[in-house]
């Protein structure tokens, strides 16, 4: 026996269509903006660490990003040996974007 739509409980209307929830697209969002910044971040490092060109269009523009989402913990470490500084003062904000961009995510996907 099939059920139009119109006659199921109207929670069950939306549920389960493209996307799901409303509540489900926004936690998606949420975690998908925490592992794009995170990803920046975490690609910044590797360049830095390989010696990527820093005069190349691409390296700029990750370097760029990367700066943006880190300003608040620039300089947080400031040890001498350069890519261990790099390393740490672009992968704490990743790690806390990625814990807290997925914390957030769980909270709203469970409203």
């Amino acid at each position: 026996m099939s059920h139009s739509p119109e006659s199921l409980p109207v929670n069950d209307r939306y549920r389960g269509g493209r996307g799901g929830t409303g509540a489900q697209r926004a936690a998606l969002i949420i975690h998908t903006i925490a592992d794009i910044a995170a990803a920046f971040l975490g690609l910044w490092i590797v360049l830095y660490l390989l010696d990527a060109n820093q005069g190349n269009v691409f390296v700029q523009f990750v370097k760029g990003m990367a700066d943006s989402l880190a300003w608040w913990a620039r300089d947080i470490f400031t040890m001498n040996t350069e890519g261990l500084r790099v390393a740490l003062n672009y992968g704490l904000p990743a790690a806390i974007y990625l814990l807290a961009g997925h914390l957030i995510a769980g909270r709203v996907r469970s409203l």
